[in-house]
This record gives C-alpha cells, structure tokens and sequence, in this order.
C-alpha cells in the first residue's frame, strides 16, 4: 500500500493519499485545499484517482473537494450526518476570517459498516461521531486515517456545534481502541501516532 500526506488549505489539515500499489488506483482523503499539490503528488506517484472522502465536513478538510473532483471527475463521498455540515462550510470559513472552495454535493452518502475498495485495498468505514455527527476513520491494514476524531496525545474538539465529548471517548473506545496496538494513526493535524500508543498515554483515555 502507498501512503503518502501533504499539509493542505489554510489550516494545515493533513491531506492523505492512499494507494494501491498493484493497480495503481487511489483514493484522497480531506484535501483541505492546495489541489494543484494534491494533483502533482499523484502525478508523481504514478496514481490515478478513484474518488475523493471527506472525515467529516468542516471546512479546513474540504477545501480542495471542488477543483479535485472538476479535474478528475471522480466521486466525493461523505457520511450521511455531516451531510448539512458540508454545506455550511463556507459560512464556518467566513467566522473564522478565511475562505474556502464552496464544496460539491457528496455523490454517495456512507452510514458506516461499509468497505471500499480502491483497486485491491479495502477500506473499512468506522462511523466515530463525536467531533461531528458523521465524522468517520478509514482502516485498512495496518493504518487507520482518523481525521480530526483522535490526535498524537489528544482528542478532537466537541465545543462545535454538532460535538459531544461522551460520544467521542466513546467512539474511539469502541471504534479505535480495539484495533491492535501497531496499528498506525494518521490525524487530520500533526504527527502519526499508533493505537497502543493513544490506548497507554493519551490523557483523555487513560
């Protein structure tokens, strides 16, 4: 499997590549912006996109769903309750002082449970609200993209609207917690972490 990140849009979200290296097939996670970059990075990887997917529908995280999906023609995908949330980002944009891209309409709506394939990876939906109503991980072998839901020593923000610190421990206790303890996480923000290391140090699950 490739993986590959880049700091995207104004807020630095961590934008992710994940491919397949047999098929050469892929899938962008949270483009916050910056799509030229994200573009020239699968050029580089020699990887064609299938589809685009959102962790959730703030809008640092879907900056660049607009011009990705105007060059490419592919699927934007996003959990059904973040749905409205999407189309806010703008107005989200606007009370912080910055702009986004006005994102497309999500073409498929996920409700968690689901698995995508993107060439022979298989990628598994793990619905973790908490930081917003739909927000989703992706896992596929030994790495799991976690959006803003977990973090390197820290858990998202709840104070939003839509958030619910209990629901959020209580997603990455039944959602996260469980994958093995090599199991690599990739946040929205900052470094890499890994399953084990959050379950024996992070102070908002210990």
């Amino acid at each position: 499997m490739i993986i590959e990140s880049l700091p995207t849009g104004p807020l630095q979200v961590n934008c992710y590549i994940l491919g397949c290296e047999v098929t050469r097939k892929a899938v962008v996670v949270d483009p916050g912006g910056d799509a030229d970059q994200v573009l020239a990075l699968l050029n580089r990887l020699s990887l064609k996109l299938q589809m685009v997917i959102n962790t959730h529908g703030h809008f640092d995280h879907v900056g660049g769903n607009r011009q990705l999906l105007d060059a490419t023609g592919v699927e934007l995908l996003l959990h059904e309750s973040d749905k409205a949330l999407l189309g806010m980002a703008e107005q989200h944009a606007t009370a912080y002082g910055l702009q986004t891209e006005i994102s497309p309409a999500p073409h498929r709506l996920l409700s968690g449970g689901e698995t995508i394939a993107v060439g022979e990876l298989e990628m598994k939906v793990l619905h973790t609200p908490g930081h917003t109503p739909g927000g989703i991980c992706l896992h596929v072998a030994d790495q799991v993209i976690v959006g803003d839901t977990l973090f390197a020593g820290s858990i998202g923000r709840t104070d939003l609207p839509g958030g619910n610190h209990q629901q959020l421990i209580s997603s990455i206790r039944e959602q996260l917690l469980p994958l093995p303890d090599e199991t690599v996480a990739h946040p929205g923000h900052g470094p890499a972490t890994t399953i084990g290391r959050e379950r024996v140090h992070n102070p908002f699950l210990t």
